[in-house]
Formats: structure tokens, sequence, C-alpha cells
């Protein structure tokens, strides 16, 4: 579905490849300005400029978003280049698999800091600009299928991504009168450059996923530019969960 994003600018982060790269991609095709960050700075100006050859509108930085700096400077430099920021998208996150009883400090630290940090404070940053300049916004965050049902090894991780949807859920009373939406999607298992390093990958989760595939990049795309498109403005506080129905029977991928 194509949606009329050409008064629209927006911030990605986590953006140099994969779902937020698409989610990036289709924005600035469909005419919104677009900024992107990545952690990786080189990754991050090669997928602006990949955009940018498309013919769209699309800057791009580097910087870690578990520093609240960097998701500030976003936001500043939306307001710099273009006048306004209308949509956030707090893609950026981080898996950090670990056994529950040897999972140390720094490891549960580093989950925390750039999932939780790199959601709240982007949309903190973003929130009080849409406020400030008296225009609807709507903020997207990013959470997992693994919010829902629970994954080995993964129990940090998934304290975030539970978190990151009641944030969304509490965040309505706070941004509702100022006309802002917020809403978080949950992706469940998806092909992406990092999922396919594990050959294994696909056809594990082809067999435990009731709707026998696993999602593509555009799955998730395609629900992101509905919760940020005025086709959902009446829409906030919810969280959609994209896993093929995984989380209806929760079948372990061990």
């Amino acid at each position: 579905m194509q949606h009329d994003f050409k008064n629209e600018v927006a911030i990605i982060t986590g953006a140099g490849q994969g779902i937020g790269f698409g989610i990036a991609m289709a924005l600035a095709r469909q005419g919104a300005k677009v900024l992107l960050n990545d952690e990786n700075k080189e990754l991050g100006e090669k997928a602006s400029k990949e955009i940018q050859n498309s013919g769209a509108v699309c800057y791009g930085y580097g910087g870690d978003v578990a520093d609240p700096a960097v998701t500030k400077f976003l936001v500043n430099e939306a307001i710099k280049k273009f006048g306004k920021i209308t949509i956030a998208i707090a893609n950026a996150g981080i898996t950090l698999f670990g056994d529950f009883f040897s999972y140390t400090p720094a490891q549960f630290q580093r989950v925390m800091n750039v999932n939780m940090n790199g959601s709240f404070f982007l949309a903190q940053y973003a929130a009080a600009k849409m406020k400030e300049q008296n225009e609807k916004g709507t903020i997207l965050l990013m959470s997992s299928a693994t919010a829902h049902q629970a994954h080995k090894h993964l129990a940090a991780y998934s304290m975030t991504k539970a978190a990151i949807e009641m944030l969304a859920k509490n965040l309505v009373i706070e941004l509702s009168p100022y006309g802002i939406t917020i809403n978080s999607i949950a992706p469940g298992a998806t092909l992406t450059e990092r999922t396919l390093h594990d050959k294994k990958y696909k056809s594990t989760w082809e067999r435990i996923t009731p709707l026998g595939k696993v999602a593509e990049i555009n799955d998730i795309v395609t629900a992101a530019l509905f919760f940020v498109s005025p086709a959902s403005r009446h829409i906030t506080g919810q969280s959609l969960v994209i896993d093929g129905g995984w989380t209806s029977v929760s079948p372990s991928p061990f």
C-alpha cells in the first residue's frame, strides 16, 4: 500500500541494513525526508547513499543510541535541516544471547542501554519537538515476538522488548493531548543480513511457524508504514505481532 509522506520528516535508528533500512527506503521513496542512523558510521552513510541514488532525500549518521546524546543530535539535526520532525522510529536494538546463570552485568547493561535508552530518549526528544512545533506526529517503537513468549537465552533481551511495549502504552497519557501517537511492532523470525548468517535459521523457523514461512523484511516494513501513516491516526498505545502465528503455539527453535 502506498502512502503520501511528502510532508513528513522521519528519523530511523539502526537503519544501516535489515528492517530499519527497509523502512527508511520505503519512507523516502514515498516522499519523506529521512535521517537514518547506524552504530556503524560507514554502514549508515552507505545506506543513505543507496537511498539517495533512488532519487529520494536521505541523510546518514553514525552513533550508538545507547548514548542519549546521539538521539538528541539526530532530532536537532532534523530540525536544523527541515524545520520539523513528524516521524520517529526507534528501530535500533541489540540481541545478546546468553544462559541466565552466566549472563554478565556487562552483557545485561549493554542490552538495557541500547534497547531501552535508544527507545526512551528518541521518543522523549522527538515528542518534545513535536509538542513545541504544535504539529501532530507519530512515534514507532520496535518490540519483538519474544516480548510475548519465552525464548531460551533471551531473558534480558525479552525484558527490554516487553518494557518497550509498556512504554508505548504508558506514553499515550503523556502524548495524546498533543496529537502524538505512539505504537510498537513486534516482529518474529525475519530474514535479514544478520539472521541469514545462520544457515539453519530459515528451515528451523519455517518448521515451527504455523504459516510455514519466515517473515521477509517487507512484511515488517508494510506494518511500520501503516503505523506512521494517516491510515492509523486513531491507533495509539498498541503493539502488533508479526510472526506468522508463532506466539500462538510457541514451539522452541532449539
